[in-house]
């Protein structure tokens, strides 16, 4: 019950009081992310996290001029790979080898299915494949940010394009596809903080099959 309870005191902050997070607790957040199940395990997506306030002061501007980017201690952009590659699919498919010290036909065959596959798709396809990935690792941030008492404010509201630019993704083989300013709530100035959480009841969200 304790994480529902911080799952009900969470919602999206609306303003920030630029007070700093703990590293501590930003690491947990991280950490949580990190974690995260992917498809195949491939992580297809990296976390960049800006604590310079001259490069929050330049996203801003093309995220809606959002006052969370620039007063929340750190900003997290999730930025998913622009296709899959060969190389990309055999990183991480050795990097799972070198850690478990051993390898497996049954594994090796599925990275060849693989490398069959992904590589010959159409790279907007990928990126939005890779995207859906950063996006289940996205969530498990927001929660780990409320089991830490700390504000989160899921944000697509920007110019992906333009913060690709600033932060130099284009380079790495990176496109951005969701932000999380991180920090703490001021309420006198957040319309939405005093507001009752509205969700829709149970039996209108799930369907039991039995």
């Amino acid at each position: 019950m304790e994480l529902l309870d911080k799952l009900n005191w969470r919602y999206a902050a609306k303003a920030m009081n630029g007070e700093t997070v703990a590293e501590e607790k930003i690491e947990h957040i991280l950490e949580a992310a990190r974690l995260a199940p992917t498809s195949s395990g491939l992580q297809p997506f990296e976390i960049i996290v800006i604590k310079n306030q001259d490069v929050k002061e330049q996203i801003k501007p093309v995220a809606w001029n959002q006052s969370v980017i620039t007063d929340c201690s750190h900003l997290l952009v999730f930025a998913a790979w622009d296709t899959y590659t060969a190389d990309r699919i055999n990183h991480m498919f050795d990097l799972t080898n070198d850690i478990r010290g051993f390898k497996n036909e049954g594994w090796e065959n599925y990275r060849q299915m693989l490398l069959n596959s992904y590589p010959q798709k159409d790279a907007e396809e990928n990126f939005n494949h890779a995207a859906k990935q950063a996006y289940i690792a996205f969530s498990q941030a927001v929660i780990a940010a409320a089991f830490e008492g700390v504000d989160a404010t899921p944000l697509e509201g920007f110019d992906p394009a333009a913060v690709d630019e600033i932060l130099g993704l284009k380079e790495k083989g990176l496109r951005s596809a969701v932000m999380l300013p991180l920090g703490y709530r001021q309420e006198d100035k957040d319309w939405l903080v005093n507001l009752v959480k509205v969700r829709k009841p149970m039996n209108e969200l799930v369907t039991v099959i039995e």
